[in-house]
């Protein structure tokens, strides 16, 4: 691979903004300083560009195996570079679901085939394959995940004795997707008798509703707290549940930390009217108070990470009555960038921006040498000009399913080049061919 030197960058990276070049050989960062002159290197001149360490996605679902009309490993990891996404988490609702370190390692060899962007997986929790959660290996993947309220793939787990041996016996990061199914399907039962299928969508938010987030995250909480595991609440949805949380530590003391996704941040129930099923996520998006509150808690530390929960379907699919229209929707692409527009708007600093979804994502899962730009570290990089407006269009979106929210909308950034260990994966709208990508690795003691 050689040497690449990028110079005159503007790096954003631990607190700081700073102008600096970086020499990067083979898949290392070995030198990051002012003025850096390499006869070998190709150079690549960045002046005017910010330079971020590659965004590291906690939680998406790019459908494989099983589900790959609509998406693949390969399609959404390409897609996810395109986004300055390097490194993402995939979740275990697929057909199999991801429940036995079998399938598990099966996963692992697929990407290892497949991927663009580093991967790593979560091994699904289940209301039966305790022992085989036992027996997985504290550094084999990202974590656990439990589905505490019914989405996708229908992965519930509802045994209360379960869940706490679940939080008994691992000491892994276990990721819960928090919603109590008892209210939600209370509520589902009113309404359908009101509308049958054809629920108005501006619906979804009081059918999963605030209190059923608030019971099931509150419920989580406590066990926790009770039984001593590491709780990470996925895609926090409510304000009400903000206040579950606690910014008064270190993100590397917490046992317990939260979540937040773009489209939490970025819609509100006023765009029901607009968006229809294309905004159809579980847990909902709620009321625009719901999402300043998410914002004040991602400021104020409360809430530690930024991910996307990508969760791609087919138009065809989504363009169905309120119960046959599936939840999700397609986000790694333009994630990155719709932070990059609250940076412009002013919403949140790019430093914050940085920490949110490159180094805390790095500190809470224990990944190794990722998540920073630093000598010794793998080069996974993006380069962002701040003043290059673009409009999303079908013809521009690379996921397999071809749509987006985002659809129409023009931001004002541009990811410009995307580098996963040292290989420049996407450059000014072409990618490459070649995969670089790696399997993450833990550091857990």
């Amino acid at each position: 691979m050689g040497k690449i030197l990028l110079k005159n960058g503007t790096i954003v990276n631990e607190g700081i903004i700073q102008q600096s070049d970086i020499l990067i050989v083979d898949d290392i960062i070995v030198k990051i300083a002012r003025d850096i002159s390499d006869a070998d290197a190709e150079v690549i001149d960045v002046t005017g560009k910010h330079i971020l360490p590659g965004v590291i996605d906690d939680q998406v679902h790019f459908r494989e195996p099983g589900l790959t009309h609509k998406g693949t490993i390969a399609t959404e990891s390409r897609a996810a570079l395109a986004g300055g996404i390097t490194s993402f988490m995939e979740q275990p609702n697929t057909t199999p679901q991801t429940t036995t370190i079998e399938k598990l390692e099966e996963k692992f060899a697929m990407a290892a085939n497949a991927a663009y962007a580093n991967y790593s997986f979560l091994f699904g929790g289940t209301n039966d394959n305790l022992e085989e959660l036992k027996r997985l290996d504290k550094n084999a993947c990202s974590g656990i995940k439990l589905f505490l309220g019914s989405s996708t793939g229908n992965m519930l787990v509802d045994d209360e004795k379960v869940i706490e041996s679940i939080f008994r016996n691992t000491e892994m990061v276990i990721s819960a997707h928090c919603e109590d199914e008892t209210t939600i399907r209370k509520n589902m039962a009113k309404y359908k008798a009101q509308y049958g299928d054809d629920i108005p969508i501006a619906m979804h938010p009081i059918i999963r509703s605030e209190e059923a987030c608030y019971l099931s995250s509150s419920r989580a909480i406590a066990l926790a707290k009770k039984t001593g595991a590491r709780l990470h609440v996925f895609h926090l949805s409510t304000g009400k549940e903000t206040d579950l949380f606690r910014n008064d530590i270190p993100l590397e003391q917490k046992k317990i930390t939260a979540e937040v996704c773009i489209h939490h941040l970025w819609f509100s129930d006023a765009d029901y009217a607009e968006k229809g099923t294309l905004i159809k996520w579980n847990p909902a998006v709620k009321t625009a108070k719901d999402r300043d509150m998410l914002w004040d808690a991602l400021l104020d530390d409360r809430i530690d990470v930024i991910a996307t929960d990508h969760a791609p379907h087919l138009l065809g699919e989504k363009d169905n009555v309120y119960t046959k229209a599936p939840s999700g929707g397609p986000l790694v692409q333009h994630a990155l960038n719709a932070m990059l527009e609250k940076v412009k708007e002013g919403k949140i600093t790019l430093e914050k921006m940085v920490q949110k979804m490159c180094h805390n994502p790095a500190i809470l899962f224990q990944i190794e040498k990722r998540g920073y730009i630093r000598e010794g570290y793998y080069a996974d990089l993006v380069v962002a000009d701040l003043n290059s407006p673009w409009t999303v269009t079908k013809e521009n979106i690379a996921y397999k399913c071809k749509w987006s929210p985002f659809e129409n909308t023009t931001f004002s950034s541009k990811v410009v080049h995307t580098f996963i260990n040292g290989h420049l994966g996407y450059s000014n709208g072409q990618f490459s061919e070649k995969r670089n990508a790696k399997r993450l690795t833990y550091n857990r003691p």
